[in-house]
């Protein structure tokens, strides 16, 4: 039979999640894993942003943008863990096709506007530190402002244009997905129609927004490095663990999305492992890479800590 009348006489109501192991004994040893990932998320990452709204020392454009990583992270992880912690449980791990969807969105919103501000954070320390004396004037409040509104606005333009290629196209089985969350690579393999185009378009989209941020990023960070090549001192000491800290979170996260969105959608066994650092184990490395390696951070942290055992007695 014709894939279009096929298309036209039945549609794909959910999907199935085929989930990380069908082995019972490594579903709870994962669901364990994930919920105490999920949990230290959410706390680190919301003990950052309460910490830089409540310590004034903290409201300079690096601690802003910092915020706006963490509740990005909080977010990103929310879109994806809490489903598969439920489904952990269930026999049945199927996800409505509108609820896929909706997944899908969202995730690429988080991942979108988390890789543009990675890269303007990058930009933010490379002025800091070979432009000093014109730091406080290049990066303002209000280009702050502006670049916050920019990178949401980018994340969710590109969110809508890789949902919308997902949602025209016709769904007539088969409805397994072989992750624990709804992807548009993994997605668009169900469709009942030829997808090479639209491999094409996702690779010159998300592939060409990774790669780009990701040479953008490396060249930055190389600036300033060599910046700081012949200055040894406390200060620079503090600008280079910043700018490790930095980089670490940007070769685990835009790793990923190298790895996922530049090559056509092919599953391949290391998928499912590195979808579990994308959407687990990077929103929990965030903080305590920011915290540990920065002592602005470990003091207001102490200082908040401190502020509350006082109130408690």
């Amino acid at each position: 039979m014709d894939k279009a009348v096929l298309a036209n006489q039945t549609s794909v109501m959910s999907f199935r999640l085929r989930g990380l192991s069908v082995n019972p004994k490594i579903q709870m040893a994962v669901f364990f894993m994930f919920l105490i990932f999920y949990v230290l998320t959410l706390i680190g990452n919301i003990l950052i942003v309460i910490t830089i709204i409540y310590d004034r020392r903290l409201h300079t454009p690096m601690y802003f943008f910092l915020s706006n990583l963490s509740f990005i992270d909080v977010c990103h992880s929310t879109v994806t863990v809490p489903k598969m912690l439920r489904d952990t449980l269930s026999e049945e791990k199927l996800i409505p096709f509108d609820a896929c969807v909706v997944q899908m969105f969202f995730l690429h919103l988080f991942a979108c506007t988390e890789i543009f501000l990675l890269t303007v954070m990058a930009y933010d320390r490379y002025v800091a530190i070979c432009k000093p004396l014109q730091y406080m004037t290049v990066m303002n409040w209000k280009v702050c402002m502006l670049l916050a509104g920019a990178l949401w606005t980018g994340g969710t333009i590109h969110s809508i244009s890789l949902t919308s290629l997902t949602i025209n196209l016709p769904y007539c089985g088969p409805d397994e997905i072989d992750n624990f969350f709804c992807d548009v690579p993994q997605v668009i393999k169900l469709a009942c129609t030829d997808t090479r185009i639209i491999e094409i378009l996702i690779v010159s989209n998300s592939g060409l927004i990774s790669v780009v941020c990701f040479v953008v990023l490396v060249v930055s960070y190389a600036v300033i490095l060599v910046s700081l090549r012949q200055q040894i001192s406390e200060g620079k000491r503090k600008a280079l663990s910043t700018c490790a800290a930095h980089l670490t979170v940007v070769t685990l996260f835009l790793g990923h999305c190298i790895f996922i969105y530049s090559r056509p959608s092919t599953s391949l066994p290391e998928d499912k492992v590195v979808s579990v650092f994308f959407t687990a184990v990077t929103p929990l490395l965030n903080p305590i890479i920011y915290t540990l390696r920065n002592e602005d951070m470990k003091n207001a942290l102490n200082k908040l800590i401190r502020r509350k055992e006082i109130k408690e007695k």
